[in-house]
């Protein structure tokens, strides 16, 4: 399961005022606090600050990468910064994203191939938000045959399946499980992730709706997910799941988590 820590992002109003007055220490901290929470992937999205992405972004890239060598995940609508972001990434970074729209991909595939890259693919095209699960397979099917003249390997390209808030949409949640499903089926040696704290928006608790979906997501075959890693009783839930599900050989990691104190709260 790959862990794509959810913090570095300006619309965090803390993480937008670090950017403004460039309080490395702050992005640095954060950086370093999803780490060793265990996040394998730190996210990087200034796409609030429209005006000055393209710097902001370099500065972030720049700054987190004076704490860690970890990779990086460059989030942003806009091709300028991604390739701002990828010019400076030292470990093999993840582009966030394409989508089903030929424009889109024309944009930003050049770039994922120019930089060894790998690509987030929205299960999203000129028609909009998927409805279904069937929706999400056609529009996963259709960026296959849109990106084969790349030659990327599947193994780089994460598929998301688009959760939408269960709050204004009651019906998404099990739409997205069974897009999950059906992309798996489909396409075994691609990944899928998520924005798992979209599920929840507004409605309260959020945590426990997060905290209860992850686990139904990693059973339909998600294997990668972009979340908040500092949320202890989330990642908990991460552990056990993989256990339970037998993606963990002989509950290894499991047992080593609760040896290191990881399961107690």
């Amino acid at each position: 399961m790959l862990i794509i820590g959810e913090k570095i992002n300006t619309t965090k109003k803390s993480i937008d005022a670090a950017v403004s007055t460039r309080n490395a220490e702050l992005i640095k901290n954060e950086a370093i606090n999803q780490l060793s929470a265990g996040a394998d992937v730190i996210d990087v999205n200034t796409g609030t600050r429209i005006k000055t992405e393209v710097d902001d972004m370099q500065w972030l890239v720049t700054t987190i990468q004076e704490s860690t060598d970890c990779r990086l995940c460059i989030d942003s609508p806009n091709p300028s910064a991604i390739k701002a972001g990828l010019e400076l990434c030292k470990q093999k970074p993840i582009v966030n994203s394409i989508t089903g729209e030929k424009d889109r991909i024309d944009a930003i595939m050049p770039m994922v191939v120019e930089y060894g890259a790998s690509v987030v693919a929205l299960t999203m095209d000129e028609a909009g938000m998927p409805k279904t699960g069937e929706d999400r397979l056609r529009i996963a099917t259709k960026i296959i045959d849109l990106i084969k003249d790349y030659n990327v390997p599947m193994d780089d390209i994460y598929f998301d399946a688009l959760i939408q808030p269960v709050g204004s949409n009651p019906d998404q949640g099990l739409a997205v499980l069974e897009g999950i499903k059906l992309i798996r089926q489909a396409f075994p040696e691609a990944h899928i992730v998520c924005g798992l704290s979209n599920i929840s928006y507004g409605l309260p608790e959020r945590k426990l709706l997060n905290r209860t979906f992850l686990p139904m997501a990693i059973n339909a075959g998600l294997d990668s997910a972009i979340m908040d890693p500092t949320d202890k009783m989330l990642m908990a839930s991460v552990l056990a799941s993989l256990a339970l599900l037998g993606q963990d050989e002989y509950c290894l990691n499991y047992i080593s988590s609760w040896r290191q104190g990881k399961l107690t709260f």
